[in-house]
């Protein structure tokens, strides 16, 4: 099934603590996939932090076509949920967004992880989002 917006099932599935598989267009490389945290919004798009000069970010400043999977990890029922579209970069927002993933993704009551999260808040980050053109999704 394809559409261009996320179901109910799409965004309780994408609202827990998954990797999304990120892969972007304007490379001569075979496509590189990475493992990435995300969120899905309200207004309907996907949103992750990355540090302003990764490469990932780069190619998305040369084409800004990506794709995201997010899959259910191994024993549970399969179930993926996909979404190609355009990546805009914004410069607002990144730091809230990191501290929100941490907490969805480390136990900050952890010194180390809260020590991680404080290295990555003390560095440049920005905010891309993903602005859904195509979502699929597999269940079953």
């Amino acid at each position: 099934m394809s559409t261009s917006t996320f179901t109910a099932e799409d965004l309780a599935f994408l609202a827990r603590p998954l990797h999304g598989f990120l892969t972007v267009a304007g490379t001569t490389q075979p496509p590189q996939p990475r493992p990435i945290w995300f969120e899905a919004t309200d207004d309907g798009t996907v949103q992750f932090f990355s540090e302003p000069d990764a490469p990932k970010l780069r190619r998305l400043r040369d084409d800004p076509r990506a794709s995201l999977i997010v899959a259910a990890p191994v024993g549970e029922r399969e179930r993926w949920v996909s979404v190609d579209g355009r990546v805009s970069i914004e410069t607002e927002g990144a730091h809230d967004l990191a501290a929100r993933l941490a907490a969805r993704y480390w136990d900050l009551d952890d010194p180390t992880r809260a020590a991680d999260l404080a290295a990555i808040l003390d560095g440049e980050q920005v905010r891309a989002v993903l602005h859904p053109e195509r979502v699929r999704r597999m269940a079953f």
